[in-house]
C-alpha cells in the first residue's frame, strides 16, 4: 500500500516504545482521545487514516509524550519517514472523510425533517379539524337559540289614595313614609354602686376605669358604642333620654354592642 512504507520503521519503533513502557493502545487512545484504530494505523506505518498536515504531527506528539520519546525528536523522525506524504500538506483521504461525513450528516438531518414533518401533518389536521367543528358547534347553536324577546312593560296600576302626598319627582318614595333616622345616640351611664367600665365609642376608647356610686357619664355615639361592665346590675343606662332595660344579672360581667340600628332593642319599654 503506497501509505505503508517502512522507511525506518517508524511504526515499529512507536510500538516498541509504548511496550517498554507497559502500556496499551487503549490507554493512550483514553490520555489522548486519538482513536485505537488511528494509532494501530500509525504504528503499521500507515498514515492514511491521519488527518494530515500539522494536525498529524500533533498526534505523533501525543503519542510520543504518552510513550516516553522526545516529542520534538520524533515528529522529526516522522517527517523523515514519511517526506512525500501528507505530513507538511492535507492528506487525499482526510478530504474523503470529511465529505462523507458531511453527506451523513446532510442524511441525518434530512430523515429528521422529513420524519417531524410526517409527525406534523397529522397533528394540524387534528387542529384544524377541532377548529372547524368547534365553529360549526357555535354556528348550530346560535341558530337554534331564538332570538330574545323585548320585556313588556307592565301597565301602570291605577293609583290609590293613601292619604299621603305625592313626593316630588325623583324622590325615594319609602324616605317619604320611613320616619327619619337617627344622626347620633346620646348614651347616659350612671353608676349605681363601685364598678369597673370600659366603653369604646365609635373605635376610639372613651372610658376604662372604676366609676364610683353615683357617678355619672354622658357620651355621644353617631356609630356604635361597645361597653363592658364588671357588674351588670351597677349600671344603668339612658338612651336618647329613654331609659334602658338592665344589662344583666348582678355580678355579671356583659359586654354590650348598642348602635343606630339596634338601640331601639335596648329601650325598657319594649
Amino acid at each position: 500500500m503506497a501509505g505503508e512504507r517502512t522507511s525506518g520503521d517508524f511504526g515499529g519503533k512507536l510500538r516498541e516504545a509504548r511496550e517498554r513502557r507497559g502500556v496499551t493502545l487503549r490507554q493512550i487512545a483514553g490520555a489522548t482521545k486519538i482513536a485505537v484504530r488511528v494509532l494501530e494505523a500509525l504504528e503499521r506505518n500507515d498514515i492514511s487514516l491521519l488527518p494530515g498536515g500539522i494536525f498529524s504531527r500533533a498526534f505523533v506528539r501525543s503519542y510520543a509524550i504518552e510513550v516516553g520519546l522526545d516529542p520534538e525528536a520524533t515528529i522529526q523522525d516522522f517527517i523523515a519517514a514519511f517526506p512525500h506524504d501528507s505530513v507538511t500538506a492535507g492528506h487525499p483521504r482526510s478530504n474523503q472523510i470529511e465529505d462523507h461525513e458531511a453527506i451523513e450528516s446532510d442524511r441525518r438531518t434530512a430523515t429528521t425533517f422529513l420524519r417531524l414533518g410526517v409527525i406534523s401533518v397529522p397533528i394540524a389536521a387534528i387542529v384544524l379539524y377541532l377548529a372547524t367543528a368547534g365553529r360549526h358547534t357555535t354556528t348550530a347553536r346560535q341558530t337554534a337559540e331564538p332570538p330574545p324577546t323585548a320585556p313588556v312593560a307592565a301597565a301602570p296600576s291605577p293609583a290609590r289614595n293613601t292619604g299621603v302626598p305625592p313626593s316630588a319627582p325623583g324622590a325615594d318614595p319609602a324616605a317619604a313614609i320611613a320616619p327619619p333616622a337617627e344622626e347620633h345616640l346620646t348614651i347616659g351611664l350612671s353608676a349605681k354602686k363601685p364598678c369597673w367600665v370600659s366603653a369604646t365609642v365609635d373605635g376610639q376608647k372613651a372610658i376604662e376605669r372604676l366609676l364610683q356610686s353615683g357617678e355619672q357619664k354622658t357620651l355621644e355615639v353617631r356609630r356604635e358604642m361597645v361597653l363592658t361592665a364588671g357588674d351588670a346590675s351597677a349600671i344603668s343606662l339612658t338612651l336618647n333620654g329613654a331609659e334602658a332595660r338592665p344589662l344583666g344579672k348582678s355580678g355579671e360581667v356583659v359586654t354590650t354592642r348598642v348602635n343606630l340600628t339596634n338601640f331601639k332593642d335596648y329601650l325598657q319599654n319594649r
